[in-house]
Order: structure tokens, then C-alpha cells, then sequence
């Protein structure tokens, strides 16, 4: 079951009364963890076993003969939830790879499987509960352990909107209690309000919309020093291009010069593959949810340009 995505500019915009629970957006890998007799499955959303990129895990086994958990795998760093040590682990392929991994393995970031739901218990399929009762299961199931906890409810939105955005967190999810379990749904039961951090790139390239000449992604970049340095590659921004805004951003685009392409740092051959390069000239401001490891920007989405905004004013040396 998948969060229909809310829009929040504070805490007031989330929903309030006692017909919704609230809990932590977590920044982690979600899966569901499927036990049977002694033996615990791994998979992603879309069905990938990944099992053996999460060989601490494995202990899940012990709560039931017979359960089916919804939740996500988090690592947690200097207690706070980082995705970019965990979203390694679903391509380890194998557990002794899980475990070697000196940056994002089992010895230096081991993972916590954070549950929030419950789907079957002892063969018994309770997606068509309500949440409340799913819940209540779920909590007499439980018992901590040192790579499984429950994500903790709140009932005061306002105040765990406001402790999320403090310390950092990815966000809020608000779930209606009465709700049943849609596997494959996006249901608007539940909303996601997710913390997302707007700051300012220059645009270095484009590409068009498969199979259409209409602007289907920018590709972004910070500059290295005053132009015409270059940019280091900040990824590819393909949401929040629809209607006005997208219009207006193509039309922006078009008037920037064509040119050689600006991005100094490695970038992927697929972003480069199709793209118009344009002289480093335009700046938009793009929403997302940080950067990756890797310096690449997480789901970004175009906001705004900023015509008032010099490319030399974001030169980050």
C-alpha cells in the first residue's frame, strides 16, 4: 500500500483528529518480510527477493511460524536514518557481500527492520482489518531486538511535524485509523509530508519527453568556481514540469545558447544520452529530499526559476 503525497507548509496542513494515527516518514528501503517456518523473505515493492543484502534480518524468524510484515530497512548513523547507507544493500547479491562492504555493510552499518504494519498472521490474511486492529496485533506480536523495532505512533501532528523537521527527519505519514490495507494502492488513507529541502541549481542540459519534442528533464549542477568553469553534475530533474511551470521552464530553456557540455564531474551515459547541452546561464530553484552519496540529488522536483539569481552567486569553489 503506497502514501498518496500531501502538500504542507506547516503543521496546520496535516490532517488532525482522533480518526488519524501519525507516524515518522522513515528514510530507509521499504519491504516486506515474509516468515514461514523458521525462514524469512525479503522483497521490495516490486517483488525482488533481497534477502541476502540483509543477512541480520534474518532473526525477524523468531517472532511467528507464520507473519507477513510491512515496514522499512533502516540504518541508522549517529542515530539518525541514512538512505545512503542502506539503499546499497538490495544490489549485494549475497550475504558475505552484505557483510564485507567496509562503508555500508552489516559490521560497520548494520540495519534495523522498523515495522508499521500488519498484513497475515499465522495464515491468516488481515489486510481487510482496519488499521487500528492491524495495529494492535502487530504491538502484541512485538518484542525488541537489536535489528527490529516498531515505528512509534503519535497523535499530535502538529508536534511531530515539528520534531521531524528539527532533528532532520524525512517527514510525516498520516494514516485515517479505519483504513484497510490496499496492496499495490496508492490511497490517499494515507499522506505523506515529507520535509523536502529547496535550494538553487544551474541548468546545463535538457532532454525531451520520450517520443515528443516537449521538455521531459533539465540536468543540474552547482558551479566549480566563477564560469565558465563548469558545474559539478547535481542529476537529472524530470518532476514538477507539468502545465504552467513546465511550460514556462521550456520556454526559458529554449532561449539559453546552445554549447559544449558544462558538466566537469562524471555523470551517468544515460543522463548525457539525448541531452541538448546549453550554456550554464539559467537557475532554477529544485525541491528533494538531499543528495545520495554520490552527490546526485534524491527525487527532485523543479519548483521555480530564479531570474534574479547570477550563476556566480552559487559558485561553490
Amino acid at each position: 500500500m503506497l502514501a498518496t503525497s500531501g502538500e504542507a507548509t506547516g503543521p496546520q496542513d496535516l490532517p488532525h483528529g482522533p480518526q488519524w494515527a501519525h507516524e515518522i516518514k522513515w528514510d530507509g528501503v521499504r519491504l516486506l518480510a515474509d516468515v514461514r517456518k523458521g525462514q524469512v523473505v525479503l522483497r521490495t515493492r516490486s517483488g525482488r527477493d533481497v534477502s541476502a543484502g540483509f543477512p541480520e534480518l534474518a532473526r525477524l524468524a523468531d517472532l511467528a511460524e507464520d507473519v507477513l510484515l510491512d515496514g522499512e530497512a533502516v540504518a541508522f548513523v549517529n542515530g539518525e536514518p541514512s538512505f545512503t547507507h542502506v539503499v546499497h544493500r538490495v544490489h549485494a547479491g549475497t550475504g558475505r557481500r552484505a557483510r564485507a562492504d567496509p562503508q555500508t555493510g552489516v559490521r560497520t552499518h548494520p540495519v534495523t527492520f522498523v515495522a508499521f504494519d500488519l498484513l497475515r498472521l499465522d495464515g491468516l490474511e488481515v489486510t481487510g482489518l482496519p488499521w487500528t486492529d492491524r495495529r494492535a496485533a502487530l504491538e502484541d506480536l512485538w518484542f525488541p531486538a537489536g535489528s527490529r523495532t516498531l515505528s512509534p505512533v503519535h497523535e499530535d501532528a502538529a508536534s511531530l511535524w515539528s520534531a521531524t523537521r528539527t532533528e532532520g527527519l524525512e517527514g510525516v505519514v498520516s494514516k485515517r485509523r479505519s483504513s484497510v490495507y490496499r496492496p499495490g494502492t496508492r490511497s490517499a488513507d494515507w499522506l505523506k509530508y515529507p520535509h523536502r529541502a529547496t535550494e538553487s541549481y544551474v541548468v546545463g542540459g535538457w532532454r525531451p519527453e520520450v517520443g515528443s519534442s516537449r521538455l521531459g528533464a533539465v540536468l543540474v549542477g552547482v558551479p566549480t568556481g566563477r564560469p565558465p568553469a563548469g558545474l559539478h553534475y547535481r542529476g537529472r530533474v524530470g518532476s514538477g514540469l507539468a502545465g504552467r511551470a513546465g511550460a514556462a521552464l521550456a520556454e526559458a530553456v529554449a532561449g539559453c545558447p546552445s554549447a559544449d557540455c558544462p558538466f566537469t564531474s562524471e555523470m551517468p551515459p544515460t543522463d548525457a544520452h539525448g541531452t541538448t547541452w546549453v550554456r550554464p546561464e539559467l537557475v532554477i530553484d529544485v525541491r528533494s529530499l538531499g543528495l545520495t552519496a554520490g552527490g546526485r540529488l534524491r527525487q527532485p522536483s523543479f519548483v521555480r526559476p530564479r531570474p534574479d539569481l547570477g550563476v556566480e552567486e552559487l559558485a561553490d569553489g
